[in-house]
């Protein structure tokens, strides 16, 4: 049982820094087609907030659910791929988006396996990057906010399925 969630990034930081990751994704590119690739499920939220906001007209969503959390805390280290794309990605611009990356195991996992189907450019969009964590090394293109090693729910993120709906990311003491 949680004894406390204590808030890490209240809902209005997050707004903000959406706001302006949006603004840069429409920036560069302009009247160009983007495919944003949501990590299911944690991304869900982030997705969808930032597609609002980026100004381009064309825009499509797709999904993907990979995990490598073999308990409800620790990663396993290991890709559990349970669902592909819908979308044919050749020669289009592509964002993976994903809630936090902290090994970098999934993001690589996922950039190689997209990257094989020739997308016209592949980039990567997070939330959250626990940096300090990381084994696989990786660049992400656009991220919202580097956090210490807490382990972190709300605002899509969970602990156990629950905590997902919090409006702001929190973290568990």
């Amino acid at each position: 049982m949680i004894n406390k969630i204590k808030t890490l990034i209240d809902e209005e930081k997050l707004n903000e820094r959406i706001s302006e990751i949006a603004k840069k994704i429409s920036n560069d590119y302009i009247n160009e087609e983007i495919v944003l690739v949501c990590i299911l499920k944690g991304a869900t939220y982030f997705a969808i907030d930032l597609s609002k906001k980026i100004t381009n007209d064309n825009i499509i969503i797709d999904f993907m659910k990979v995990s490598s959390y073999g308990s409800q805390t620790e990663s396993s280290g290991k890709i559990n791929f349970k669902l592909d794309l819908s979308e044919n990605i050749e020669n289009k611009n592509v964002i993976i988006v994903e809630d936090i990356i902290d090994t970098g195991i999934t993001l690589n996992y996922l950039y190689n396996h997209l990257i094989s189907k020739n997308p016209k450019s592949l980039k990567l969009c997070v939330l959250l990057d626990k940096k300090e964590r990381r084994i696989q090394d990786i660049n992400v293109d656009y991220i919202g906010f580097e956090i210490e090693n807490k382990f972190v729910v709300g605002y899509g993120l969970d602990y156990d399925e629950k905590y997902r709906n919090l409006p702001y990311i929190g973290y568990i003491e």
